[in-house]
C-alpha cells in the first residue's frame, strides 16, 4: 500500500510487556489497532479475519451456494477490509460492517456476471509493504457451524433457501441472515422498499410451506 510504514520497527521492554497479546483483545480494540499509522497492524487484522472469516464465507454461501469461485470472493471481501478499515468510524460494528462489505461484492459481482472476470490466485497472500498475510482460506464445502450434521431441520432449512429463486434467496438472506433493515436491502439491490417487503413475504411463504413438516 502506498506511504506505508514499516510494521517491524523495535518496541521498548515497556511496550512489549504492558501490551497484551492480540487474542486477548476485543474486536473494538483490535479496529482501533488497525487505524494506526498508515497501514493495518498485521496481527490485528490477521487476528480480526481469523474471528470473522467463517461469518463471511456463510454469509456468502448462504447468497451464492452455486457458485464455485465463493473462496476467491471471500479474498476480495478482506482485501477490501483491509483497505478501508481505517474508515470505520464505529469499530464496534465491525462484524456487520464487513457483512456489508461481502454483501454488496457480492451484488456487484452478480451484476457483473456476464462480463469477463479474472480470478483471484488463491495461493497469493495479501501484498503489502509491511510483508506478506497468509490466507486461511475456508473449504468450498460448509464448515462445521453450517453443516450441523445433527440438525435434519437446519439442514433442511438451507435447502429450502438455496432453493429459492435468485431475487428471493438474496433479499431472505440480507433480511434473516444479516439483519439488514428493508431501507438497505432495498440500496443494496437497488429495487424498491416494496419490492423488498414483497419478496421477504413470498419468500417466507414458500419457506413456511416447505418446512412445515419438519416444524
Amino acid at each position: 500500500m502506498e506511504n506505508s510504514l514499516s510494521l517491524n520497527w523495535p518496541l521498548s521492554s515497556q511496550e512489549r510487556t504492558s501490551s497484551p497479546p492480540v487474542h486477548k483483545l476485543t474486536n473494538q480494540e483490535l479496529v482501533l489497532l488497525c487505524q494506526k499509522g498508515f497501514s493495518p497492524d498485521r496481527a490485528a487484522f490477521a487476528e480480526l479475519m481469523r474471528r470473522h472469516q467463517s461469518h463471511v464465507d456463510r454469509l456468502l454461501y448462504h447468497l451464492a451456494p452455486d457458485w464455485q469461485d465463493r473462496s476467491d470472493l471471500a479474498q476480495e471481501v478482506w482485501l477490501r477490509v483491509y483497505r478501508y478499515v481505517r474508515r470505520l468510524k464505529e469499530p464496534e460494528k465491525f462484524r456487520s460492517w464487513v457483512g456489508r462489505i461481502a454483501t454488496n461484492l457480492f451484488y456487484d459481482e452478480l451484476r457483473r456476471r456476464r462480463r469477463t472476470w479474472t480470478p483471484l490466485s488463491l495461493d497469493a497472500p495479501i501484498q503489502t509493504r509491511d510483508g506478506e498475510i497468509d490466507w486461511e482460506l475456508a473449504a468450498e464445502t460448509p464448515g462445521p457451524d453450517e453443516n450441523l450434521a445433527t440438525s435434519e431441520f437446519y439442514e433442511h432449512l438451507r435447502e429450502a433457501i438455496a432453493d429459492l429463486p435468485e431475487a428471493f434467496r438474496t433479499t431472505i438472506v440480507l433480511r434473516e441472515l444479516e439483519g439488514l433493515a428493508y431501507e438497505e436491502i432495498a440500496e443494496t439491490m437497488r429495487i424498491s422498499v416494496g419490492t423488498v417487503k414483497s419478496r421477504i413475504a413470498r419468500a417466507r411463504r414458500r419457506l413456511q410451506s416447505q418446512l412445515d413438516p419438519f416444524l
